[in-house]
Parts: structure tokens; sequence; C-alpha cells
């Protein structure tokens, strides 16, 4: 029950995609953000959200492939948890040729959110999440920037949390943790647990970064700090993330954490396999030996 719960939100108010219907879910009506802006409204409320994001704009990567179905509900509840908070935002898609039709779905979420606020940065294929990033930082115009998964696996109700971490401490990076405080897993076999603990734990023990959860990939940045590592970063894939935060260390960033809850994909498949896990361990000794 608590995993329905924590993966499935109201829904009553999501927008009408692909012939109205997200997932098997009916939807029938635009979040009070989306309507506000066709109503004129819109520039009232980009005003009331700089002023209480004292000026900052947020922008959000989110590299998606193979995600038709999960899209139209992260995009959904990113939007309200941000118009919520009242902070100024973007979305950029940076869609890598999805065969199942994202780019498509991403389209009619560009027209009922509009242009300003859902950035579409497609690519003609997949070619790796580092570039994905450099390709979705080159067109973000806020000051801040989040990653995070498309699939439903790091809910936007933490995105307050993130930003007031932020401001605490003026972090440059703010990283979501799953071992630490309240953070969890839900959704995993034993299996996927075990591979999840054991590759953070040995990290931690090899590279000793500063920080509790290494394999993570919801986070937020000060857009010259990801521009700076992402340059900085030659690995690919699952060690992508783990050589984010161990160039951090080296730089001397400065590291926040937030504790969030990761639930498992609801539709789709996980794209982590055996291939990743031996690049992870090839990665990790990499890191060992370099840093």
């Amino acid at each position: 029950m608590e995993l329905v719960q924590a993966v499935s939100p109201d829904l009553s108010n999501a927008p009408m995609v692909a012939g109205g219907f997200v997932g098997g879910v009916a939807l029938t009506s635009c979040p009070s953000g989306a309507s506000n802006m066709a109503s004129g409204e819109g520039a009232e409320q980009q005003q009331q959200q700089q002023q209480q994001g004292g000026g900052d704009k947020y922008s959000v990567l989110l590299p998606t492939y193979n995600e038709r179905d999960n899209l139209p509900l992260i995009v959904w509840l990113l939007v309200r948890y941000f118009d919520e908070s009242g902070f100024d935002y973007e979305i950029i898609v940076i869609d890598d040729g999805s065969p199942d039709g994202t780019l498509e779905v991403a389209k009619q979420l560009e027209m009922i959110y509009g242009s300003d606020k859902i950035l579409l940065r497609p690519r003609a294929k997949k070619l790796g999440l580092g570039t994905a990033y450099i390709h979705g930082i080159q067109h973000a115009t806020g000051n801040f920037v989040f990653i995070m998964d498309a699939d439903l696996s790091h809910h936007p109700k933490f995105i307050p949390d993130f930003i007031k971490k932020q401001k605490e401490g003026n972090y440059d990076v703010v990283s979501g943790t799953r071992y630490k405080g309240d953070g969890g897993v839900f959704g995993w076999d034993l299996r996927r647990k075990l591979i999840s603990r054991g590759a953070n734990f040995v990290t931690q023990i090899l590279l000793r970064p500063g920080a509790s959860d290494l394999t993570g990939s919801f986070r937020l940045y000060k857009k010259e700090v990801l521009q700076k590592l992402v340059e900085k970063c030659v690995s690919k894939g699952y060690v992508f993330q783990m050589e984010m935060i161990v160039r951090a260390r080296q730089l001397d960033y400065s590291i926040g954490e937030v504790p969030i809850t990761f639930v498992d994909r609801v539709y789709g498949e996980s794209k982590l396999g055996g291939n990743e896990i031996v690049s992870f361990l090839k990665g990790l000794l990499h890191l060992f030996a370099t840093t």
C-alpha cells in the first residue's frame, strides 16, 4: 500500500495526452499553472515566482529514452510542485530518438504548458548521459540546474527541500540520498538492494567522497558548477553520477544532502543490466587509481 501511494498521486487535474490516456489512466484537464498561462495570468505568476525565488531560476534536465508513459506524469508533478512553491523554472526534455514515441508525447506537453516551460531539445540517437547533460546545459537559462530521472523514481515533491538546503548553506551541489535520515528505497527486490548497497559501500571505502549516496542521480547544481564537473568527467553510464561527486570533492565544491525516497519505475523496464554492473566496477577502479 505504501508503494502505491508513493507513486500514485492524485491525477484528477493532470493533462490530457495521447488521446486522453497516460499509462492506462484517463486524464481530463490541465493543472492550475498551465490554465493560468492560457488565461493571460502567466506574466503575474512569473513575477511572483521570481520574487519567491529571489531572482533564481531552476532548469530541470530530463534525459529520456522510451519514457512515453512516464513523461506526462513527471512533467505534471514538476509543474505542480514548482507552481505551488513559487519558484521560476523550465523543464528541458532531451530525448535520444526513443522508438516508443516519447518525443511526440513531449510535443503535446509543450503545447499544454507552453514552450517557455517545456523546452524540447531532442537528439537523433542514444549518445550517453554525460553528453545529454552537456546538451541540456547549453539550452538552460536557469542559474541552477536539477538533474533527475524521468521514470518517476525521483518524486518532484522533494524539490522544495533541495532548494531550501541549497540556500541554507549556499551549497554548490545538493545530492539526494537514499542512505541517510528518512531516505529509502521502495519496489526493489533483494538482489537490486544488495547491488546498490554493495556498490555504495565499496565506493565509500575506496574513494571517501564525502557524500552518502554516490550512485543516485537526483541532484541540484549551480549551473556553472555543473558545467565544470561535466567537462572534467570521462565516465559513461551509471559511473558518471559517481564521478560527478568525486570530482566535486576534488575541486573543493561544497556538497549538501537531502534524504529522498527512491521508488522503482512503474512503467517500462529498468536499464540496469550486467553490462552496466561491469562498467561500474571498471569505472570505480579507474577513479580509485586516478583520484
